[in-house]
């Protein structure tokens, strides 16, 4: 299995992320990352609150120097879910050019761009045509009919995380991407709940997040619909019902994707997400592993992944989502959520 993680930037006295993709190199083949100061699908690096870093941009380009010494894939991402008025304008266009420029002089370029923008996809592919262009899991295409629509635009697809489960629709889509000569991608910890209705609104937020964070916004109050909702315990069973894939199951997709992203980009222990995932077991709360977690939310009890049933992968991957008829979760929440208050 090919992986994809995403680049954190690390200060001397954390754990170096060159360090930490070294350890794992025959697993891992592409690095994805932002490029400094720019908005995409997490907050920008190297800059908050006019507070700007002055190294990072400096250790970015020196850990993209170590990573094509590794001969790692090089992702750039232009994923942010909205770029304001400047959506379809020569700016962006320009943006998108002198940094591929730049990184051609650094790096010998990158492989692949990843954009939520048609814009952006447009542009790498009339001027960089030898790029992949690839459809973000952000745009939620998850039909192979949505993927033809745009199919002169993108080379590879991230599938909507919310039939990622569904193993036989993912044989279908696999067979349409071989027939059109497509990539296909999925993401194996994302966090986030199934179908969620504030998705759009996040997403939105987080690409104007440099904005957002200048203004004297409400108080006390909490505008993602996932940490509200898990406020209350009777709530908990929706993060069984969400889209991760436990890496005990993510065999199941081999021959089917091309490359597995790694939510790494923003988690406090990536290492034990690469640990997980290249091994194919954990043995621990797997909340630690998605991103975002909700270990905080959930304490002290904890999602114990080695309580699974037997039947879990054949269960969800065959799920109808009829949950008002359908207690299955509710009764697999039952067993592996352990109370760690209690352990001696």
């Amino acid at each position: 299995m090919n992986f994809a993680v995403g680049y954190q930037s690390t200060e001397s006295d954390e754990e170096n992320f060159v360090d930490l993709v070294a350890d794992y190199r025959e697993h891992i083949d592409e690095i994805y990352f932002p490029w400094f100061g720019a908005a995409s699908g997490r907050a920008a690096i190297g800059s908050q609150r006019g507070i700007v870093d002055w190294q990072a941009q400096h250790r970015l380009e020196e850990d993209l120097k170590a990573f094509r010494e590794m001969g790692m894939k090089l992702d750039l991402l232009f994923n942010a879910n909205c770029y304001g008025g400047r959506a379809v304008s020569q700016h962006l266009q320009h943006e998108v050019g002198s940094t591929l420029d730049y990184l051609d002089s650094l790096v010998d370029g990158v492989d692949i761009v990843t954009t939520t923008s048609l814009a952006v996809a447009r542009t790498v592919k009339k001027y960089f045509p030898g790029i992949d262009v690839r459809a973000s899991v952000n745009m939620k295409i998850e039909s192979p009919e949505a993927m033809s629509y745009v199919s002169g635009l993108f080379d590879s697809y991230y599938l909507c995380r919310d039939v990622q489960r569904n193993i036989e629709y993912v044989k279908q889509v696999r067979e349409w991407c071989d027939e059109n000569g497509k990539g296909l991608c999925l993401l194996a910890n994302s966090g986030c709940l199934f179908r969620c209705p504030g998705q759009i609104f996040h997403d939105n937020m987080v690409a104007h997040d440099a904005e957002i964070d200048e203004m004297k916004n409400i108080e006390n109050w909490t505008p993602h619909v996932c940490w509200n909702l898990y406020r209350q315990r009777e709530n908990w069973s929706a993060i069984l019902k969400s889209t991760w894939i436990r890496p005990e199951d993510l065999h199941h997709y081999e021959g089917l994707v091309d490359t597995v992203k790694l939510a790494t980009r923003m988690h406090s222990r990536p290492r034990a997400v690469l640990l997980a995932y290249t091994a194919g077991k954990w043995r621990g709360n797997l909340l630690d592993l998605l991103e975002p977690g909700f270990a905080r939310i959930f304490a002290p009890f904890i999602i114990d992944n080695s309580k699974f049933p037997d039947d879990w992968f054949d269960k969800i991957s065959s799920c109808s989502h009829d949950c008002r008829n359908c207690a299955y979760c509710r009764q697999v929440l039952d067993r592996v959520l352990v109370d760690t208050s209690e352990e001696v």
